[in-house]
């Protein structure tokens, strides 16, 4: 049976309340998620096994945080390892584009690292887990994008793909209105604020409510087929904003508006005269709603939000550091690879490094400088191949109107909160999709001879 699209939200929005309220349904539903896939994957016909493969990660990299801080997932890094399987099995069942050769490089590349982290720091079990834990996002991508290379899916099939990316993101943020009922009590500082990011890491929960900021304002523009739904999207949109600025943490925020300036950017020119008119005035009221959550979050927060966002500290004064100690990290780690610029300090060489010097583990905020790091030249290869692949494609294929803000979210991510989560990987290789549209039918009058 299909559900129609108010349905899947309000179901959703169910989810997020047994999520919160139901001590064992955490559990349950990481199972139930699973097993809802995998048969809906080899049950799948033939020429629908891509779609299948795409809309299951999809929904994992959406859920994934929730699963984190609900403590549903066997282990922290079930989510990447579900969307590598889910692909893995698509590659099984639809095969591979022959000019996807850049992205088996990419992974082949990144092997080099493993062996020279367990020449200079022995293959410990510790060890053993932070390798896995830095190279888990590097090889999602890599089996995602390979997978996903020109494969063709038609428009309503990726409006179907971010439905589902964004659905389980519905029940993460009725999961937080839940967690945090009196705001008032949690604000004290222009700091991360973890009790409004339901206890969970302030980065990862403001990321994926971007992501969630973005699905439903493309949704609000492309999918609101009547005022319900269209009243529905922009309320969906509003609540998500509303609960990803009061994180405080700024990066996933403005990524989300990154990604939606690129979409409506693209959009507004590729459509009609008419169009445009309907996309300017849906414009306005997507401005207007966006101010209403920025006040309503300003008071909720009484001031202490535009404080964050002017790089202030509760009294006023701004911060020496807007980067919050990140700068010190991603330099630290340029200086890892100038020293050894050949095959770098091996994967999480530069984490091992940092507990060694400070006594403290500080993971890095910053893919760009931990690739050059822990491997070395072969680091500046998997970026030229990382940038320019997608670019090459482009080149041929310029009918994703999604190409750019799919794109502009991996890049944006990994320099704030590099591949703690499947999301930018995922994500990246949605811009590598070929999008066909189907061809409006013209209706020709029967002519009929009078005699």
């Amino acid at each position: 049976m299909k559900f129609n699209y108010l349905t899947k939200i309000a179901l959703h929005i169910v989810f997020g309340f047994l999520l919160y309220y139901v001590g064992f349904f955490p559990r349950l539903f990481f199972f139930g998620v699973i097993a809802y896939f995998l048969v809906n994957i080899i049950k799948a016909l033939p020429n629908e096994k891509t779609i299948s493969v795409i809309s299951a990660c999809a929904y994992i990299v959406g859920v994934e945080v929730l699963f984190r801080m609900t403590k549903a997932g066997i282990f922290y890094e079930s989510s990447k390892y579900l969307v590598i399987l889910f692909m893995v099995m698509g590659m099984i069942f639809s095969g591979l584009s022959n000019r996807s050769y850049p992205y088996l490089l990419y992974l082949f590349l990144l092997i080099p690292s493993i062996v020279v982290a367990s020449t200079n720091i022995g293959l410990d079990s510790n060890l053993r887990k932070n390798i896995a834990f830095v190279l888990s996002g590097p090889v999602c991508l890599g089996i995602s994008a390979l997978f996903c290379y020109n494969k063709k899916i038609n428009s309503n099939q990726l409006n179907s793909i971010l439905l589902y990316l964004g659905l389980p993101i519905v029940s993460l943020t009725t999961y937080l209105f839940l967690y945090t009922v009196r705001l008032e009590d949690i604000f004290s500082g222009t700091q991360s604020n973890f009790a409004a990011s339901g206890g969970f890491g302030p980065n990862q929960v403001s990321t994926v409510l971007g992501i969630g900021m973005f699905v439903f304002c493309v949704n609000f523009f492309l999918k609101s087929k009547s005022m319900l739904v269209q009243v529905v999207n922009i309320m969906i949109f509003a609540a998500i904003s509303y609960r990803g600025i009061i994180t405080f943490s700024r990066g996933g925020i403005f990524t989300a508006i990154l990604m939606i300036l690129a979409f409506l950017t693209i959009y507004y020119f590729k459509s009609n005269y008419r169009n445009r008119r309907i996309v300017s005035i849906s414009l306005v009221l997507l401005l207007l709603v966006s101010v209403a959550t920025w006040v309503v979050s300003s008071s909720q927060t009484s001031g202490l939000i535009d404080k964050r966002y002017a790089n202030q500290d509760a009294k006023g004064r701004e911060k020496e550091d807007i980067s919050a100690g990140r700068v010190e990290i991603f330099i630290g780690e340029l200086e890892g690879f100038i020293d050894n610029p050949f095959l770098g300090v091996g994967a999480s060489g530069m984490k091992e490094q940092r507990l060694q010097n400070s006594g403290e583990v500080v993971a890095t905020h910053n893919e760009l400088s931990r690739i050059l790091s822990e491997h070395g030249i072969l680091g500046v290869i998997i970026l030229v191949i990382l940038f320019f692949a997608p670019l090459f494609y482009r080149a041929n294929n310029t009918r994703n109107i999604l190409f750019y803000a799919f794109l502009i979210f991996w890049f944006a991510t990994i320099n704030h909160s590099a591949m703690r989560i499947a999301a930018p990987g995922f994500i990246y290789a949605l811009a590598l999709l070929n999008i066909t549209y189907e061809k409006r039918s013209v209706h020709r009058k029967r002519l009929i001879e009078h005699r």
